[in-house]
């Protein structure tokens, strides 16, 4: 491992700590993989708020729409079988569809270019108002046919991949869940992943949570329903590790795969742009890419009610980072993001230098917490509180023991004033300067606001 990815994954879980900790959400889990291998793994928070009961890496969650890359990569299987072609038609497999609908390709249908209703004209399913569809429900929720023709655009369509598990059944003569557990799930040698419930008793499992905004409270949501034909479109349940070892695999170069390096280009290749949006974003087969400063990835992400997720691979660092939230309103998506931030910084300046590797620090103030982070010959000032802490961040030049200046810093910031360290009589480091701005450990800076802003002692009444 490159010293400044093993400084990186130092440094995430602390700020990731701050972030759950000043954002809305119950539980979060975190995973980073590395050349296949785990390499950090977090949990924060809770996986039952109505019991207390605490979040660990081993909780499954609902991973809901990274299920289609589990889909995906078994259609692809199955072809380098040679038992399907991607230039087949669905109708060639399933019986009963509308005509137009059974001219889709598989290729049409992975890619989510086949035209096709996204959830059905009552999509109440998502919100537990009604069963999950079966075979039979979902050919008469595409019983009209397309909404517009085929091959024009990305259209997301999670009936569309319903439709690749019926593929998937006929194709083996099994059902979808055990075939995609053994010849997918299983071939990747996951061990904490199933396509749908139940899960086997004594498995831990998160309980998915509402957002508090609309009752000023959260609900506890079971997240325990079976999701029928829409679990090769939404319906696994994994852990944040499993998960990640999955799409590492995934990645052209990976130097251990269930499909051969052409198939997952295949995958991962760009077919259609999302249009209509406002960040760059393309669709493969089963895959979502783009890039985060200039990074290129892919990935997928999910959510069911009471559940979040993303993760992302990126194949140039062989690294794929999965975070997981079970609360509707988790930040899953913009955590991932930035701590792709986080690496591109650490890989940009470097490990720390010995010279600076001991100003790594956490401070308070009356506005929270900011981090000495060093990084090549210099220290940054992260703010934990931020989504990307370094950004327009300040650097320290260390000039001495405990001293330094701020050698780069924003017109707003303290460019050019000096840093400096105070130690108590044991030598212990207890204050940081910068300009004049102090920080002090938690302890002391919650003692001193409340003794100048909390609440009066009440004094005894005199009869």
């Amino acid at each position: 491992m490159d010293r400044w990815l093993g400084a990186a994954l130092d440094y995430i879980p602390s700020w990731l700590d701050y972030q759950t900790q000043v954002a809305p959400h119950s539980g979060c889990l975190l995973a980073v993989v590395h050349r296949s291998k785990v390499v950090l793994e977090r949990a924060y928070g809770d996986a039952n708020l109505a019991t207390g009961e605490k979040l660990t890496p081993r909780h499954r969650f609902r991973i809901a729409s990274h299920s289609k890359s589990f889909t995906s990569a078994g259609i692809l299987r199955l072809r380098e079988q040679r038992r399907l072609r991607l230039d087949d038609p669905v109708g060639n497999f399933v019986d009963g569809l509308n005509r137009k609908t059974a001219r889709a390709t598989l290729a049409q249908l992975l890619s989510h270019s086949a035209g096709l209703v996204r959830d059905g004209a009552d999509a109440g399913q998502f919100d537990e108002r009604r069963p999950y569809p079966d075979a039979d429900q979902l050919k008469r929720d595409l019983a009209s046919g397309p909404i517009i023709d085929a091959g024009l655009r990305l259209k997301y369509s999670n009936h569309g991949y319903a439709l690749l598990g019926l593929v998937i059944g006929a194709v083996t003569g099994e059902a979808y869940n055990a075939w995609i557990e053994r010849e997918v799930v299983g071939a990747a040698g996951l061990k904490e992943t199933k396509a749908d419930m139940p899960l086997k008793r004594g498995t831990p499992f998160a309980r998915g949570h509402s957002t508090d905004f609309l009752l000023g409270e959260r609900l506890v949501i079971p997240g325990t329903y079976r999701t029928n034909t829409i679990a090769a479109a939404g319906g696994f349940v994994s852990t944040a590790a499993d998960t990640a070892l999955f799409f590492n695999q995934l990645a052209p170069t990976a130097r251990h795969s269930i499909l051969s390096a052409s198939s997952r280009r295949e995958m991962v290749r760009q077919h259609w742009r999302n249009p209509h949006s406002s960040i760059e974003g393309y669709y493969g087969l089963g895959i979502m890419s783009g890039a985060i400063g200039g990074w290129p990835w892919f990935g997928h992400s999910g959510g069911l009610l009471g559940y979040v997720s993303r993760t992302v691979t990126l194949p140039a660092h062989d690294l794929t980072v999965s975070i997981m939230c079970n609360a509707a309103d988790g930040w899953s998506g913009f955590w991932v993001d930035n701590a792709v931030n986080i690496l591109r910084t650490f890989a940009t300046n470097g490990p720390p230098s010995r010279r600076v590797d001991g100003w790594k620090s956490r401070w308070w103030g009356s506005w929270g917490a900011f981090d000495l982070v060093p990084m090549g010959n210099k220290v940054l000032v992260g703010m934990p509180g931020m989504g990307h802490p370094f950004l327009d961040t300040s650097e320290i030049e260390v000039t001495g023991r405990d001293s330094g200046r701020v050698a780069l810093g924003n017109g707003y910031a303290n460019h050019g004033e000096t840093v400096r360290r105070v130690r108590n009589a044991a030598g212990r480091i207890v204050e940081l300067w910068i300009g004049g701005g102090r920080g002090v450990s938690r302890g002391r800076v919650t003692a001193e606001l409340t003794r100048r802003f909390g609440p009066s002692k009440k004094r005894k009444s005199r009869r």
